[in-house]
């Protein structure tokens, strides 16, 4: 089973890695290719681009001047450290053991706009490259046309190699675009949070986001290889609700008392 997550915009580069573990994206040739290309953009074609103040665009500016290979543990960090925000702050990674690290490397993937697909302990230098922009380049459009059927193949090829093929889409919507879902070789189950507010339970982002990450902590803590188990999620008072679940979509409410003041 593979469990699919959103990449974060806000970064930390400057806690030590918790493990020594680390390993190289498979997407790399890829990701410098993209990267020669966003080197030619002046600071106010990025901030054009990607909407950004003045000072993001040329820090991106910098970040993409500054990408260089090989990666190694001097100039990259492994991602699901080095990722930040509200789903990393659910997960946290800097939590997890040896054992734990080893599973979430098996069974965790992020999907990211300047890597493709990134396994937790790939290494990763700085960027700020959303799935969403609309950066036309050398194969298409935007990042969707660059990165094409790769990510599903990718992806595909690694549920081949699990005794239970099944994805879990913890992913947001734009990122998620990304996967050709009809092509994908196993069950696809996408959780949906919810939470109660006046009365009515509605997805608030800060919210969702957050569990997005508990969820994904849950499945490594727990060394869950298979969907079923996963509808026992309970963590921060969130449950599983059969009635409003479908197939694919399964919905996970949490009542207003439960929520955190």
């Amino acid at each position: 089973m593979l469990t699919l997550l959103s990449p974060a915009k806000t970064l930390d580069f400057e806690t030590p890695p918790t493990t020594k573990q680390a390993s190289q994206p498979r997407f790399l040739s890829e990701s410098a290719e993209l990267v020669d290309e966003l080197k030619q953009l002046s600071p106010d074609d990025i901030a054009s681009l990607m909407k950004l103040s003045p000072k993001l665009a040329e820090l991106n500016a910098q970040r993409f001047a500054d990408w260089r290979v090989p990666f190694t543990a001097d100039n990259a960090k492994a991602a699901m450290l080095a990722f930040k925000g509200d789903v990393y702050t659910g997960l946290e990674a800097e939590r997890f053991d040896e054992h734990e690290l080893t599973f979430a490397q098996q069974h965790l993937r992020m999907l990211s706009g300047l890597y493709g697909v990134l396994r937790p302990l790939d290494l990763m230098q700085p960027y700020r490259l959303e799935m969403g922009t609309k950066f036309a380049n050398r194969r298409g459009k935007d990042l969707y046309q660059f990165w094409g059927d790769r990510l599903t193949e990718s992806l595909n090829d690694e549920l081949a190699q699990h005794d239970n093929a099944a994805v879990v889409n913890l992913a947001s919507n734009e990122y998620f675009k990304a996967v050709n879902k009809k092509a994908l070789a196993a069950p696809l189950v996408t959780p949906v949070f919810k939470d109660e507010k006046n009365g009515q339970f509605k997805i608030i982002s800060f919210y969702a986001k957050k569990a997005r990450g508990m969820m994904a902590a849950y499945i490594v803590r727990n060394g869950i290889d298979e969907l079923q188990p996963l509808k026992q999620f309970d963590t921060a008072g969130y449950r599983y609700s059969e009635e409003d679940s479908g197939e694919h979509e399964w919905v996970f409410k949490r009542y207003e008392k439960d929520i955190p003041a």
